[in-house]
């Protein structure tokens, strides 16, 4: 259909699909709870993309278009789905190398419960610094410290809010984050510049965040006793080969990602590698596992295909211990890969109808200050992450819409940078249909909505911001070029 033909959303085009979006997925949460994220959610996110696509034909859009508009915005999270497919397969294999249950024996030994998420909050945090993804470090150590939660009677949706808090601290002012990279691009500003302007809102937000975690520590109940704790620990060494050396596929995985090697083949060799390594030191293990009808190499050879597509799973007579060292395989991703498709083809829909443009255009009526600027771009950023539920669209879409109203108040580059990373990257694991929620509730299977009030540094890091922006703490305005400086110099005199 002409272009010429298409009306302009009205604010209540914009609010309607949003609102039976919220009012669907709060459904789901009371009626199906925890297995809300198992196709509930999945179903409000197909409705309300029903809805948009109505009010996108009456605003004379074609049903072609649109559904380009769909597979478009699905085909944007295909490299995100092969890394979770990645993550499962190197779950599963890390389990059978012995990789992730070594890593579970040396916390239980050296994690005091008491400074235990602190302790997993700075942990996560100098890993994803290292190597500049928080998705990676949530795949690694973020499982083994879910594990050793659990063999310490600790919570597992604290230790998710530890977990991602330090993530996301130490991606987010490494310069070899993707999303750090991509915010400084989009605003016009210079990487290094930009990482110096997000220490002023993200130091102060870790250090509350660890504040927290200590006093959490410090005044929770340890279910788990030293007995208790043997016992795991007699049960993994009874079950694994657990040594140093099961630890080198972390390390060569670790190394390749501080190399910047792409997460990809990142991930999926250090998943082959899981593989490999445990040929060479759980071959107990696996002649309990294998199938006994088939000859040796082929049984071996089987077990360890199976594991990267179906997981890991092992029988210790402890169904505790079960549930803590089974899991993983490509298809464990699956239920979260059908909830990104659907969550992008609601967002794609969203931003091809022109409602989030709409927002925003009803949003700067009301920015007059540099304060409520700064706060609406975070909030849209936000709101982005929500409707289109991609991490890198809520840096780029809001990044284009207010780029040019910086430049014409005056403002550097970096506060734009810096309210795109604090709006968009740090609430992005925050929203359970968000590529960043989902995975993280794939990986670490806490739901999103559980260790929501537990992310910390998430949280407070958004909302000093807004504090800094209203108080004009480290605003910085742009400077004129030397060769107009004189000239308004004299104006001036």
């Amino acid at each position: 259909m002409d272009n010429t033909t298409q009306k302009a959303p009205s604010l209540l085009d914009a609010l309607l699909p949003m609102v039976v979006l919220i009012a669907l997925l709060a459904a789901s949460v009371i009626l199906f709870k925890d297995d809300s994220s198992y196709g509930p959610n999945q179903i409000a996110l197909f409705i309300a993309a029903a809805v948009a696509v109505v009010i996108g034909l009456k605003n004379g859009h074609s049903w072609q278009s649109i559904e380009q508009a769909m597979v478009k915005g699905i085909s944007l999270s295909l490299a995100a789905v092969l890394i979770l497919l990645a993550v499962g397969a190197l779950i599963g294999t890390w389990l059978l190398s012995g990789t992730v249950p070594t890593l579970i024996y040396f916390g239980l030994q050296l994690l005091s419960p008491s400074w235990f998420y602190a302790a997993s909050c700075i942990l996560c945090g100098i890993v994803a610094m290292s190597i500049g993804s928080s998705w990676t470090t949530a795949a690694t150590i973020g499982v083994a410290l879910i594990g050793v939660a659990t063999g310490l009677g600790l919570s597992p949706a604290i230790t998710a809010g530890a977990i991602v808090s330090g993530a996301y601290f130490g991606d987010k002012i490494s310069p070899l984050s993707e999303t750090t990279n991509l915010a400084p691009a989009v605003a016009g500003a210079d990487l290094f510049q930009h990482i110096r302007h997000m220490l002023w809102t993200t130091i102060p937000s870790i250090v509350l965040a660890l504040l927290g975690f200590v006093l959490i520590g410090f005044n929770s109940t340890v279910s788990a006793d030293l007995a208790h704790i043997e016992q795991i620990s007699a049960v993994l060494q009874s079950q694994f080969n657990i040594s140093l050396w099961t630890l080198v596929p972390l390390a060569v995985l670790l190394l390749m990602a501080m190399r910047k090697i792409p997460a990809f083949p990142t991930v999926f060799i250090g998943a082959l590698l899981g593989g490999v390594w445990a040929l060479f030191f759980q071959q107990e293990l696996i002649s309990r596992l294998a199938d006994e009808q088939l000859p040796a190499l082929v049984a071996v050879f089987k077990l360890v295909w199976q594991t990267l597509f179906a997981g890991f799973s092992i029988s210790t007579g402890n169904d505790d211990m079960d549930s803590l060292l089974s899991g993983g395989g490509m298809a464990s991703m699956l239920n979260t890969i059908w909830l990104i498709f659907s969550a992008m083809m609601f967002g794609a829909v969203v931003e091809h109808i022109g409602l989030l443009r709409k927002f925003v255009e009803s949003i700067l009526a009301f920015a007059r200050s540099t304060g409520s600027l700064i706060t609406s771009t975070m909030a849209t950023s936000l709101a982005t992450n929500i409707l289109t539920a991609d991490q890198y669209m809520s840096i780029v879409m809001p990044g284009r819409m207010y780029k040019e109203e910086y430049e014409r108040r005056g403002l550097a580059p970096v506060n734009l940078s810096r309210a795109l990373e604090d709006g968009g990257t740090i609430t992005s694991p925050l929203i359970p249909w968000n590529t960043c929620g989902a995975y993280m509730h794939g990986v670490l299977n806490v739901n999103p909505l559980d260790y929501l009030f537990y992310a910390f540094f998430n949280l407070i890091n958004p909302v000093l911001a807004v504090i800094y922006a209203y108080l004009g703490i480290k605003i910085l305005r742009l400077t004129p070029p030397e060769s107009v400086a004189p000239i308004l110099a004299g104006k001036n005199s």
